[in-house]
């Protein structure tokens, strides 16, 4: 069954993150807040967790997870930056993008576009999750939590831990935090793409209508 734990993102619980960072280098999957709704997370390099993510999610192998990031010095680590992007993603994060950009030698194949060598990279705005990736130390592999069959994320903890309670590892109750997706935005050309439109907004990319 999996542990639930109520931090505030008002008032962080640092033993209970270290527990569920704890949770996260043994293995196992977390279920967290974002800016946008609620993710699942789980270590970079445990093939297992990821395989479970692709299970709960009902995904296939060709659907890429997200490198849920800290700050912009661990984008660079494992994505390739020149200075305009660098200038786009300094003014634009953290926040509710995720950005599909050129990945670099740390970034496992598997994770990768098996076509483009890219990744999708995100740094949130939300104090839980960016709590839990300052604990960890580095990115975490992460999956917005929509279910098979549903158009929308899951928003509500405690109905998440019902609904998940033998399938992921911990669920983090930090309160509501909304039910969209992140805006999708391809910087690996010259200039953005967007792919998805969701929370953020598109405007600061030059993106309009």
């Amino acid at each position: 069954m999996a542990q639930f734990f109520t931090i505030y993102p008002t008032n962080i619980n640092t033993r209970l993150i270290r527990q569920a960072v704890e949770i996260i280098r043994a293995g196992g999957i977390v279920v967290y807040p974002t800016d946008s709704c609620y993710a699942l997370g789980c270590h970079l390099d445990d093939r297992e967790a990821v395989s479970r993510i692709r299970t709960i999610r009902g995904m296939d192998d060709q659907h890429m997870l997200t490198l849920m990031c800290r700050d912009l010095s661990e984008i660079s680590k494992y994505a390739r930056v020149d200075n305009q992007k660098f200038r786009l993603l300094k003014s634009n994060t953290p926040g509710s993008y995720t950005f599909i950009l050129e990945a670099t030698k740390e970034v496992p194949k598997r994770i990768q576009h098996p076509k483009r060598s890219t990744v999708g990279i995100r740094v949130p705005d939300h104090p839980v999750a960016l709590a839990l990736l300052e604990e960890l130390g580095e990115p975490m592999l992460t999956s917005t939590l929509i279910l098979p069959n549903e158009d929308w994320p899951l928003n509500d903890a405690e109905y998440i831990r019902e609904l998940l309670e033998k399938q992921v590892d911990a669920v983090i109750d930090g309160g509501s935090s909304g039910a969209d997706f992140t805006t999708v935005i391809d910087l690996t050309g010259d200039a953005p793409v967007l792919l998805r439109q969701g929370v953020g907004d598109a405007a600061p990319f030059g993106i309009t209508g």
